[in-house]
């Protein structure tokens, strides 16, 4: 591991790899200022920021660096963008439903077998023992996209930590003990890694190749895979962690392996470009270059409406520090989740529209969608824990640049 220097992030901060497009009314500028104070101040060590309309980019800014040798951070870097895997897979899976192969009501166990005859937690015993019944309610693929399964990450859910404490944490091949009912409550979990193991099921395509094939080529998303080529290992941001003195470290840089399955609720790289490009999709409701459809709009449309009820979404308490912080992006606000993605009640101040799209990855990389004013944006970073503050800090500064100078 490399300790980061201060002046490697002064370095990196005056300027060097920045670039940025203006709009034609604005001044990028101010956002530029924003980033580089960020990697100067907030000892970040790489960021790249894009902005843009329905039809254009706006803006694109590039800071820092891309690993502690120095090499400068370019605007077409490759960054691990983790759970914003996550809005992929929905698109995916709702391709399926409008085809009719997938009914979002019924039990996913019709297509996943492994998902029939699901146990959940009852309560922990005197001696702290897991006490589990037979689930009543089946799980549908409206409960995995919308988190309200009970499957759940250990890193946020208090009662999962407790139970990956005692036995081995559940994969992929076997499903674990759901929290919760199905439909009782919003957790964050592994639900759309379920999902996408439907997707494959029923296309009979891995995700790599369907994502591919159905969304990535024709949207012209060229640097999105679950596969690193070698002849792209030199754009690739290192990842970073902070010490236990709070200090940032640089993990081993190497070629990360090919993966033996894909998941869809992570594992994708990409360029801050190229998920411009699946935003735009989204703004655009569900049409690509050249009218291309990706997805019909009424399903952009559940995806944008809230589908969990009188529930709330986007809170988390942290079980992990070294991962993640504990989640609250925007305390005060509530917030609700649609197919894919999270959705602000209220407006943020100097920031985006009620009713907006958003969600993250691991990294600390995020994004909005704001259908009311028309724009997207998406801010990558590539460090732990989740939500620090300073990444926080800089996504805050990014959002109320953007919306005070395009």
């Amino acid at each position: 591991m490399r300790h980061v220097n201060r002046r490697t992030f002064l370095a990196a901060g005056t300027g060097v790899a920045a670039r940025s497009l203006f709009a034609e009314s604005g001044d990028s500028g101010v956002i530029d200022g924003a980033l580089r104070w960020g990697v100067a101040r907030r000892k970040i060590p790489a960021v790249v920021a894009m902005a843009a309309s329905e039809s254009k980019t706006l803006y694109t800014g590039a800071f820092g660096t891309r690993d502690s040798s120095g090499e400068p951070v370019t605007a077409d870097c490759i960054f691990a963008i983790a759970s914003m895997t996550k809005a992929v897979t929905t698109v995916a899976a709702l391709q399926l439903v409008e085809q009719g192969k997938v009914d979002p009501e019924g039990p996913v166990s019709k297509y996943l077998p492994q998902l029939a005859n699901l146990e959940v937690l009852v309560e922990f015993d005197a001696n702290g023992k897991a006490v589990l019944a037979p689930a009543k309610t089946p799980v549908t693929l409206r409960h995995l996209l919308t988190h309200t399964a009970g499957f759940c990450y250990d890193t946020w859910d208090g009662d999962m930590f407790r139970y990956v404490s005692q036995k081995p944490a559940p994969d992929m091949t076997k499903p674990g003990p759901l929290m919760f009912e199905p439909g009782k409550r919003w957790q964050y979990g592994q639900g759309v890694d379920w999902a996408g193991r439907l997707v494959e099921a029923v296309s009979g395509m891995t995700l790599e190749n369907y994502f591919q094939e159905k969304i990535f080529r024709p949207l012209g998303m060229t640097d999105t895979s679950y596969i690193l080529p070698a002849s792209k290992f030199g754009r690739l941001v290192s990842r970073y962690h902070r010490d236990a003195s709070g200090e940032l470290q640089q993990d081993e840089r190497k070629m990360p392996p090919t993966p033996k399955a894909f998941n869809g609720g992570g594992g994708l790289y990409s360029t801050a470009a190229d998920y411009v490009r699946f935003m735009q999709m989204i703004l655009n409701r569900g049409k690509g270059p050249n009218d291309t459809q990706i997805l019909k709009a009424a399903a952009v449309d559940s995806m944008s409406t809230n589908q969990i009820g009188a529930l709330t979404a986007g809170k988390m308490k942290s079980y992990r520090p070294e991962s993640s912080s504990d989640v609250d992006i925007q305390p005060g606000h509530t917030e609700k989740w649609g197919l894919g993605f999270l959705i602000n009640t209220s407006a943020y101040s100097g920031g985006r529209s009620a009713g907006s799209l958003a969600w993250a990855g691991l990294y600390n990389t995020y994004y909005w969608i704001d259908p009311k004013k028309k724009r997207c944006a998406v801010i990558l970073m590539q460090y732990l824990p989740f939500v620090d503050k300073e990444a926080i800090g800089m996504l805050s500064d990014f959002e109320k640049a953007v919306y005070s100078n395009l």
